[in-house]
């Protein structure tokens, strides 16, 4: 089973999505039962609080199931050791996780975008109120990365 964590900011717009939008298309593969997948945030802000609305409108609208009792968790140094793939939705949040995970041996740590070749960063929501271009983003690079983790 590979273990993924999802990471943004606060835990309430991105990686949330990003945790629902795999887990869905990982159950639309058949594949559901190969993952465990979670999500949280490299700030303390948000802990506690659920999925931001516009966020869960956004998921409701391209029917993606999702967790209504979903809440924001930090990012803790165990979870090092928990998860294979820690990905981080933007360089933001690379920098930050760092200081809570110094050290990544293993490779585990990556930016959302490079599973689709890019190097760019999936744009905050919260700040743009872009949540449909956000949402393509995640798509695109959870698509790509379920391809290549099924080899």
């Amino acid at each position: 089973m590979t273990k993924l964590l999802f990471v943004c900011h606060g835990n309430i717009c991105r990686s949330p999505m990003a945790e629902f939008i795999f887990k869905a298309l990982a159950n639309a593969y058949g594949m559901a039962e190969h993952f465990y997948v979670e999500s949280a945030a490299v700030s303390t802000e948000e802990i506690g609080c659920g999925i931001y609305p516009p966020a869960r409108r956004c998921l409701t609208q391209h029917g993606v199931p999702f967790d209504n009792a979903k809440t924001a968790r930090q990012v803790t140094r165990q979870d090092y050791a928990k998860f294979d793939r820690i990905i981080c939705m933007d360089s933001s949040n690379l920098r930050r996780i760092r200081c809570i995970i110094p050290d990544d041996p293993e490779g585990k740590i990556h930016l959302m975008m490079s599973y689709t070749g890019s190097g760019r960063d999936v744009a905050d929501p919260w700040y743009t109120g872009d949540f449909e271009t956000t949402f393509q983003d995640i798509l695109n690079a959870c698509q790509a990365m379920l391809s290549q983790l099924q080899g």
